[in-house]
């Protein structure tokens, strides 16, 4: 019953957000999750805690200022998803517009595959969404959803474009296969990660655990490492995709080394662009909370 229940509720809310004009809709669902925020004191803690952390000589009403404005994108990206349906090749360029492109295709036609460097940062599932439909569908390295119904349901929107996700049990595999076909992969590579499947690299500074995943790929593929994500242009009132230029890896004899120093190298990448743009990155993830043996842990709550 509970899992019906949430699935029901994800399906009414996307089906209610999808019948609003969009500028309604992002108004509408702004306000929504800034209630939902309200509602769950922890998510605030941490978030202003993982802002201390990261800019501890900002003010207080600084981090309150960001938290507040990354509530909003989170908002607005839930009813961007729910207009996914919409949206095609003729009129995504009233939401999204591209930044770059020349550095994805630069890459593409290295014909050894192009692995997108990404996290959850503006508004993220627009990102290949738009992606697919300017250029080609891609593959995406997705974690399933507890509710298996939500899964599904939030799976058929993102394939809407022809994308497809894959899942973390055949992640490998899939992704071996996409590339050495040159293909896309896109990576999000920001969270925290367990420890089996991690090295520790400095984010704003402190030791956080972050997969190796992308660096293995592209170490073994010798995939073109891209850097993508979008963040809201508020002067234009869209959103844009913006592509860097693939980065230089330098490959050594020693495979675990450069994994560290790829890893290092993809996290900090990270770090810049929420240093550029703060109030775009998801503040509410304990992203410090797997630390160094002997350690003890930062996350009060």
């Amino acid at each position: 019953m509970r899992e019906r229940f949430q699935y029901l509720m994800a399906w009414t809310s996307l089906k209610f957000l999808a019948l609003l004009p969009r500028p309604v809709a992002r108004w509408i669902a702004a306000r929504v999750a800034a209630l939902l925020f309200r509602m769950w004191p922890a998510w605030r803690r941490i978030t202003l805690f993982n802002l201390g952390l990261a800019f501890p000589d900002w003010p207080e009403q600084e981090r309150r200022r960001v938290m507040n404005l990354m509530v909003r994108n989170l908002g607005w990206m839930a009813a961007e998803f729910a207009h996914f349906p919409r949206y095609t090749r003729k009129n995504i360029e009233r939401t999204v517009i591209l930044d770059g492109f020349e550095n994805f295709a630069a890459a593409e036609r290295r014909g050894k595959g192009v692995l997108f460097l990404t996290g959850h940062f503006g508004a993220w599932e627009l990102k290949p969404f738009a992606h697919a439909l300017y250029s080609k569908p891609l593959h995406f390295l997705a974690r399933t959803i507890d509710n298996s119904r939500v899964d599904a349901l939030i799976n058929h929107y993102r394939r809407l474009s022809g994308n497809q996700p894959i899942m973390k049990n055949e992640s490998a595999r899939v992704a071996l296969r996409v590339l050495r076909q040159g293909g896309v992969v896109g990576v999000l590579a920001d969270q925290n990660t367990a420890h089996e499947e991690a090295v520790f690299v400095d984010f704003f500074g402190i030791p956080a655990a972050a997969t190796t995943g992308i660096a293995r790929l592209a170490r073994h593929t010798g995939a073109a490492v891209v850097p993508v994500y979008t963040y809201w242009d508020s002067a234009l009132g869209k959103y844009r995709l913006r592509y860097d230029p693939a980065l230089e890896l330098k490959r050594t004899d020693d495979l675990e080394t450069d994994i560290h120093n790829y890893t290092a190298q993809f996290t900090k990448v990270i770090e810049d662009y929420i240093r550029r743009f703060p109030d775009q990155w998801v503040w509410m993830h304990r992203r410090w909370k797997n630390r160094p043996l002997g350690e003890k842990p930062f996350y009060p709550c």
